[in-house]
């Protein structure tokens, strides 16, 4: 079994990795769209430019807009001191800066670690994960986020979710270009049919398997850095049946975490979106089986 220092190395080539192949595929997405619609030079800076925009707009306003939408309020120590005592000592455990805590006011039990760096850091806990649990179960759950932290997996989960978005929109917009009235110039054109029609197949190809296949790149590192945080939250509390338990009661619990989506729900130590719910649609899971991070935290 792999080293914790192994695993760490492996999760930072990974994320330059899945970058690089992001890149190349957003890269090749504008290129064939726009050699598609007459213009490949077009078409690259068109998703070179989404790309910087989105990014940067992830960059500095991603955590707020997510805070924002899952209706977090930030909390001072006076507001809930076990908690804040929780994570101080796990934030000295771990040496990094204090995070700035807020909380979700929702009988579901969960939480989530967002920000652009280790000094910006954020989490967001709702008040049924401190009223469910208890100390050892919580500080289990505080270490995993801060080891989210302290691995880089904040600003790699929303640089993560902008890229697939990214594709996903590249991707529709072409589709929709062809549905309402694309192609009208293209037809009209004379000569270069048969590079028009390969260019269509290729387009139509990428369109419909680019987005599946950029999801599944997605969730393939992030199940690996849910296995990392536990392991690094381990090493933090040197109390792994504390997170046992922990997740063994969010998973269990029936309560449904409204603010929620399919959009913020890889961020959570656990899915927040319950199979039972009509908008569990997807075939996907953001997250490895609870059943084996169980497992694997009590064969520490």
């Amino acid at each position: 079994m792999a080293t914790m220092h192994e695993m760490i190395a492996q999760n930072k080539r990974n994320t330059w990795l899945l970058i690089i192949i992001f890149a190349l595929l957003i890269t090749a997405i504008g290129y064939v769209f726009g050699c598609f619609w007459g213009s490949p030079i077009i078409g690259l800076v068109a998703a070179g430019a989404a790309a910087i925009a989105m990014t940067l707009i992830a960059f500095f306003g991603g955590s707020s807009a997510l805070l924002f939408a899952s209706k977090a309020k930030e909390i001072q120590k006076k507001d809930a001191p076990q908690l804040y005592n929780v994570v101080e000592e796990m934030s000295i455990a771990a040496g990094v800066p204090m995070p700035r805590v807020y909380v979700i006011k929702d009988s579901a039990p969960n939480a989530f670690a967002t920000g652009r760096s280790i000094k910006d850091a954020r989490l967001a806990i709702t008040t049924g994960l401190m009223r469910k649990l208890n100390r050892d179960e919580l500080q289990g759950v505080m270490a995993h986020e801060i080891s989210h932290i302290l691995n880089r997996d904040i600003l790699f989960a929303m640089m993560m979710g902008i890229m697939v978005g990214l594709v996903v929109l590249m991707c529709d917009m072409f589709r929709y270009s062809l549905i309402f009235g694309g192609g009208r110039r293209r037809r009209s054109s004379r000569g270069g049919n048969s590079a028009e029609i390969v260019f269509l197949v290729v387009g139509l190809f990428l369109a419909i398997l680019a987005p599946l296949f950029a999801k599944i790149l997605q969730l393939a590192v992030s199940r690996q850095r849910e296995y990392l945080a536990d392991a690094s939250a381990v090493k933090l509390t040197r109390y792994p049946e504390g997170l046992a338990n922990a997740l063994k009661k969010i998973s269990g619990d029936r309560e449904v975490l409204e603010a929620a989506n399919r959009a913020t729900q890889h961020l959570y130590i656990v899915n927040p979106i319950k199979s039972f719910e009509k908008r569990a649609q997807s075939m996907f899971s953001t997250h490895p089986p609870i059943g084996e991070r169980i497992k694997r935290l009590r064969a520490m």
